[in-house]
This record gives C-alpha cells, structure tokens and sequence, in this order.
C-alpha cells in the first residue's frame, strides 16, 4: 500500500488530497484546500502555501506525491503567479526526500473520467465515486483527489518503465 498525495496548484486556492493505493484499490484519507489572502503580497502568499503544504506532508507522511502541470491562459500574469503558486507545489514534498510526478490535466481527467474534456461537476462526481467519504468543500480538492488517483493508475507503468530502463 501506497499513500499519495494529489496537490492542484493556484494561488489563491490551492487543492491537496491524500489517498492511498493498494493495486487497483483506493481509499480516501484527507482532502482539504490551502488559502492565502487576496489582498497579501505574493511571497506572503507563497509562504503561506510552502507552511500549508509542510504541515500536511508532516501530518499524512505521504510516500508519493503527483502535482497537477500549468496550463498557459491569455492572462499572462495569471499564468506567472500560478507558475509561482506551482513551483512551490513542487518544492515543498521534493524537500522533504519525496518524490513528485507531474500529469497534464487532459490525462488526469481522461484517468479519472474517461475523457479529457471533462469539466469540473464531472471530475467531483467521479471522484465521490471513485472515494466514498471523500466531501470537497470546493473543487480544487476534488481535483486534487484526481490528480493523486491519476497517479495511482499510471504508478505501475511508471515503475515497469525504470526496472526495465
């Protein structure tokens, strides 16, 4: 058994969930969303989500940890701070000695719900069912919980590919 943490990066909001993996079985540990204020300056922010991420890589000890990638807006400021907001995304569980793994979302959401055009009502609908017990209170948790069950899918092939490497 494996347990995994799913992390969806933004700067205000940013989605973690935890689950683990035994074979094709899952089972939903935790989920939650980071908050930073709006009105705080970015590093302020930034800081506060590196402390967030600590503190739940400290409390659920995840083995693994999947980061969902940045996709490019017309906003490019909007696309910088979610870069930012992403970084630490990655950061945060590589400092602790964890190793991350990064899915597009077209493949977390074709893992998730068969399709890579999904929205996001489909994504938590799959994610209740895929979890029983998992109750996202916003929708970066479930996307999150998504990207950490992208993870658990594609973890196999992943590790077939390095012995064989």
């Amino acid at each position: 058994m494996i347990r995994i943490l799913g992390i969806d990066p933004g700067l205000r909001f940013t989605g973690w969930g935890v689950v683990e993996s035994d074979g094709n079985r899952l089972r939903h540990v935790a989920d939650g969303v980071i908050s930073t204020a709006a009105i705080a300056d970015v590093p302020l922010r930034l800081k506060a989500l590196d402390d967030g991420l600590a503190a739940i890589l400290r409390q659920y000890a995840p083995a693994e940890a999947a980061v969902e990638e940045t996709y490019v807006n017309r906003n490019a400021s909007a696309t910088l701070k979610l870069g930012y907001a992403r970084g630490v995304a990655l950061l945060a569980p590589a400092r602790a000695g964890i190793e991350v793994f990064e899915y597009g979302a077209k493949t977390v959401k074709l893992s998730v719900v068969g399709t890579g055009n999904a929205d996001k009502v489909q994504v938590g609908l799959m994610v209740r069912r895929l979890l029983p017990g998992a109750v996202q209170k916003r929708a970066d948790a479930a996307d999150a919980l998504a990207v950490a069950i992208c993870h658990a899918h594609h973890r196999a092939s992943i590790l077939l590919r390095r012995q064989s490497a």
